[in-house]
C-alpha cells in the first residue's frame, strides 16, 4: 500500500527479553532464615543473661565488702547498717530469677525457685527490715557473710559461662564444694533471726490482720513465721538457699537434676545425695 505524503516510517519495537530472577529452592530459604533467627535470639539472650549475673554478682561483692569493713570497724552490731541498701538490691534482683524460669531464658523450674527465693525475701524485708530489733544480732554478720560468698560464685560462675561457654575449674570446684561450709553457716543463721524477730513479732502485732473487718479475714504474722519455721524443718535437707540451679542458659555437664532436688525436699538422706551430685559434677568436669 501507498503511505500518505509526509509520514514518517515507524520503527520496529524493540523487544526485551523477560528477566530471571534467581531465586533459592523454596524448603533451602526459610530453613536458613530461621537458623539466623534462632543464633540472633540466642545471642541477645546470653547477652542478657551476661549482664544479669555479672550485675548481681557486683552487687554481692559491695555486700560482702561492706560487711567486713564494718566488721573490722565497729563489730556485728554495725554490719546491717552498712549493708542494708546494697543487701535489699541484691536480693531483690533475684525476684527476677522467676520471670527468667516463666519465659524459659533459663532451665529452672519456677516450682523450685520461687519457694527459695521467696524464704531469702522474708529475711530480708520480713524480718531484718520489718524489725530493727533484730538487726544488730552477731547471726546478720553470719547471714550477710554467707548470702554474700555464695552468690558472689554463683553469679560469677554463670556469668563467666554465658561470656565464655564454659567457667574455669577453679570456680567450678567452687561452685560444687562452698555449700559444704556456706550452707550451714548460712541456714542456721536465717532460721536464728527468724525465732528472735518472733518476740517482736508478738509484741507488736505487726503485719496482723483482726477482726472483725469490711473483708472478714485475719490475719497472724505471728503464727505465720512459726509456720515459716516450721517449713525450715525439712526444707533443711533441699538446701534451697544454696542451690545448684542454673541462672544459665547454656547447658552444663556438672548440672544437677534441679526436680530431684525439689522432689526429694525433706529427705534426711538429701545432703548425703547432694555430697554424691558435688562428686559426680566435678568428676565429669574432669573427663569433659
Amino acid at each position: 500500500p501507498i503511505k500518505p505524503p509526509g509520514t514518517r516510517p515507524q520503527a520496529a519495537a524493540a523487544i526485551t527479553p523477560p528477566r530471571v530472577v534467581p531465586s533459592a529452592p523454596p524448603e533451602i530459604r526459610p530453613a536458613a532464615r530461621e537458623e539466623a533467627a534462632a543464633e540472633t535470639m540466642a545471642a541477645v539472650k546470653r547477652a542478657y543473661l551476661a549482664v544479669y549475673n555479672w550485675a548481681v554478682f557486683f552487687g554481692w561483692a559491695q555486700v560482702l565488702y561492706f560487711a567486713v569493713d564494718a566488721l573490722l570497724r565497729s563489730g556485728h552490731e554495725g554490719v546491717y547498717a552498712a549493708v542494708e541498701r546494697p543487701l535489699q538490691l541484691a536480693q531483690t534482683a533475684a525476684v527476677l530469677e522467676i520471670l527468667h524460669g516463666l519465659v524459659g531464658l533459663v532451665r529452672s523450674p519456677v516450682s523450685a525457685t520461687l519457694p527459695q527465693i521467696g524464704s531469702r525475701l522474708f529475711v530480708t524485708w520480713g524480718i531484718l527490715w520489718s524489725f530493727p530489733e533484730t538487726r544488730t544480732h552477731i547471726l546478720v554478720s553470719s547471714l550477710v557473710i554467707s548470702w554474700s560468698i555464695t552468690e558472689i560464685i554463683r553469679y560469677s560462675f554463670f556469668g563467666t559461662k554465658e561470656l565464655f561457654g564454659s567457667a574455669p575449674s577453679s570456680l567450678l570446684w567452687l561452685r560444687y564444694s562452698s555449700f559444704l561450709v556456706m550452707y550451714p553457716t548460712g541456714i542456721s543463721s536465717e532460721v536464728g533471726l527468724i525465732y528472735i524477730a518472733l518476740q517482736f513479732i508478738k509484741a507488736s502485732e505487726k503485719y496482723c490482720i483482726r477482726m472483725p473487718n469490711k473483708w472478714n479475714y485475719s490475719f497472724d504474722y505471728f503464727y505465720a513465721s512459726i509456720l515459716v519455721l516450721l517449713v525450715y524443718v525439712p526444707g533443711t535437707f533441699s538446701c534451697p538457699r544454696y542451690r545448684f540451679m542454673p541462672e544459665s542458659s547454656t547447658p552444663s555437664v556438672c548440672a544437677l537434676t534441679v526436680d530431684k532436688l525439689t522432689l526429694d525436699t525433706g529427705s534426711p538422706h538429701m545432703y548425703t545425695y547432694m555430697l554424691g551430685q558435688r562428686k559426680k559434677a566435678l568428676a565429669n568436669s574432669k573427663t569433659a
